[in-house]
């Protein structure tokens, strides 16, 4: 079988970023930075040819996506599968408040306990959630053997993609950067995946990198 050669892209810079909140499924817009630095990776990726452009169905990965396409014209597929981690009630909260409100699960999220569930309604617990993104990030690199595609998706889902393609453990500390809008290179080949380049972002200035997903 070919080989697929994959980009992955979170998505540019929102307010709740540079607020340090929880962001989950919460529908919100990239501010004025995040909209420039989309614009950024896609002048990066203007030579490249992809055969599609898979993203996340929440605004600020489609409007990235979106913005990237208008240059590289490749056709736009929405993924549901691809929207960040549900993270319950604390979704909307700084770290802080988080913290202070759910100090239990916030410590689990900090000890990276794979079965802490979040409180409230809707919350996946990380295992549940990279079980989600490692079954859609498989099913769209088996479908496009001998391509090249783009991803965008956001910051816990690029957790997960690297540890996939890597074999860091789910529970192991984050040694990896994150940025905003930087360029990850990866391949898939019959089941095996190969890192390539990980979080370029000489195209970018002042990239915001998440600590937490």
């Amino acid at each position: 079988m070919q080989e697929t050669r994959i980009c992955l892209i979170r998505h540019g810079e929102t307010s709740w970023n540079t607020q340090r909140r929880w962001q989950g499924h919460e529908n919100i817009p990239l501010n004025a930075h995040g909209l420039l630095q989309a614009k950024a990776a896609g002048r990066a990726l203007a030579k490249e040819k992809f055969a599609a452009i898979y993203h996340s169905d929440l605004d600020r990965a489609a409007n990235t996506a979106h913005i990237i396409a208008k240059v590289s014209m490749a056709p736009l597929f929405p993924e549901p599968e691809l929207r960040e981690r549900h993270f319950g009630a604390i979704q909307g909260l700084t770290r802080e408040e988080a913290a202070q409100h759910y100090p239990d699960f916030s410590e689990h999220i900090h000890s990276r306990k794979a079965s802490a569930e979040p409180p409230g309604q809707g919350g996946e617990s990380l295992e549940r959630f990279a079980g989600r993104i490692g079954a859609v990030f498989g099913k769209i690199a088996s479908r496009h053997a001998g391509q090249q595609i783009l991803i965008v998706s956001h910051g816990g889902c690029m957790d997960v993609m690297y540890r996939i393609v890597t074999g860091l453990p789910l529970e192991a500390p984050r040694t990896f950067a994150l940025g905003n809008a930087t360029l990850n290179w990866v391949s898939w080949r019959e089941g095996q995946w190969q890192l390539h380049e990980w979080d370029k972002n000489t195209h970018l200035a002042g990239v915001l990198d998440e600590i937490s997903a």
